[in-house]
């Protein structure tokens, strides 16, 4: 890994005015950008410098869809699907894929680092499989009908063109690396609400918020991936869009096959002039009718050809839909997994605010227990304050008159105060 990028680290500029200039130039919008392009054939990777319209001449791609890979926005995860490159905006990958070769924007980060390693490592063992199964080729044929694969211990490569491999590693790597985010965040998560439920601080609460912060935004991305994943999933015209391999193969024997005819009517018209002179009434030669003919049938041909890929893309598919399945698999597995910590984390916010209701409930309680007594004592004082007046009444002659009064006055509070219990016990106010 640290060959790796020490190799594809950007050269430094040999002096400061060259630094000048391309900050310049960069200002102007026309600057050149450090680009990690691997091979599809031998999984080479090297660092290139191009500026954007070099880039956009080169991949077929409008000014839109390189401004996705810009690392200055921050956009959500996209998989567009053009003419002769597949746009890859997914979490920390941004590339671009050809059927010759990736490019990535240079930088060291661990993702692109692993991204690039683990796509040479699997373009290597696919080069190894084919001399593998080259040279096994005889041992492959068993008596009886049995087959042996791999008698060398090498493992057979899938035969998936070189982008749908590039993309399944971007896929891999982001699906990894939310479902490596997700298991860390329940690591983190489940102990904090389960201390959360027994004992209730202000720190534990605020730890949960942050933690409550950090879901929310990890499960917006894993459903933006999971999304244009079955958008991609829906949309058979998309998915057929992304057979760069074919396209370029279907180009190229149109395109050969289109110089080789007129090679041919050259080759046989110089011939016959030659061989014959051309009167001017005679009727076309047969070499001139019979590349009309060709030509015609070649037209109707691709006519033809066109109507039967556009119906046989349809058919095609199913390796890519196989290959998006499997990870929209991974992707909701992630967002199922996010959305059973959020729902147990809603379900600890309840607990506690049941918990917070109950104590507050208590509080509410006591205090009308206290409130009630408070009004009872109080008849104590009225019936002390009328007794203190300054009048003379025989009552204060009498030496039992203390007593009787005290006595009289609190088992009138003891009823008062069981008659209020009662009624809040009849209320259900509280239970007693």
């Amino acid at each position: 890994m640290e060959d790796l990028k020490e190799r594809l680290l950007p050269p430094k500029p040999p002096s400061a005015i060259n630094r000048r200039d391309v900050l310049g130039l960069k200002k102007r919008g026309q600057g050149l950008r450090s680009w990690i392009s691997v091979d599809a054939a031998t999984g080479d990777s090297q660092v290139i410098e191009v500026d954007k319209f070099t880039m956009m001449r080169r991949c077929d791609l409008p000014a839109r869809d390189l401004r996705l890979l810009d690392p200055l926005f921050v956009y959500p995860s996209t998989v567009l699907g053009r003419e002769k490159a597949i746009v890859v905006n997914l979490e920390q990958i941004r590339c671009i894929i050809t059927s010759d070769e990736v490019l990535l924007l240079n930088s060291l980060d661990n993702y692109v680092l692993q991204y690039v390693v683990e796509l040479q490592r699997r373009l290597k063992a696919a080069g190894d499989g084919d001399s593998c199964r080259s040279e096994s080729s005889d041992f492959d044929r068993p008596k009886g009908g049995r087959k042996f694969g791999g008698v060398f211990g090498c493992t057979l490569p899938d035969h998936l063109p070189f982008e749908f491999k590039a993309l399944e590693v971007a896929l891999e790597a982001a699906c990894t690396s939310l479902d490596t985010q997700a298991a860390e965040l329940e690591i983190e998560a489940y102990p904090l609400l389960d201390e959360l439920t027994s004992k209730i601080s202000t720190s534990e609460l605020e730890r949960a918020r942050r933690l409550k912060s950090r879901l929310v935004a990890l499960t917006r991305r894993v459903q933006k991936v999971r999304d244009e994943i079955e958008q991609l999933m829906d949309d058979d015209g998309d998915m057929a869009e992304m057979y760069l391999t074919e396209k370029k193969r279907r180009m190229e024997s149109l395109f050969y096959g289109g110089d080789q005819s007129l090679a041919e009517h050259k080759s046989t018209k110089r011939i016959q002039s030659v061989s014959a002179p051309i009167s001017p009434v005679s009727s076309p030669p047969p070499a001139d009718r019979r590349f009309d003919r060709n030509l015609s049938l070649a037209r109707s041909r691709h006519v033809e050809s066109t109507s039967s890929s556009s119906e046989s893309a349809t058919e095609n598919i199913a390796e890519l839909e196989m290959l998006l399945e499997a990870y929209f698999i991974v992707a909701d597995n992630t967002l199922n997994k996010l959305t059973t910590l959020k729902e147990y984390i809603d379900d600890t916010e309840d607990f506690i605010n049941i918990q917070l209701d109950n104590v507050r409930n208590q509080l509410i309680q006591f205090e009308l227990l206290l409130t009630t007594a408070t009004f009872v004592v109080t008849i104590f004082g009225v019936v002390a304050g009328v007794f203190g007046m300054n009048f003379n009444i025989s009552l204060f002659k009498s030496p039992t008159a203390f007593k009787c009064v005290l006595l009289i006055t609190g088992v009138a509070g003891a009823i008062l105060f069981s008659s209020f219990l009662w009624f809040f016990k009849h209320k259900r106010l509280m239970p007693l």
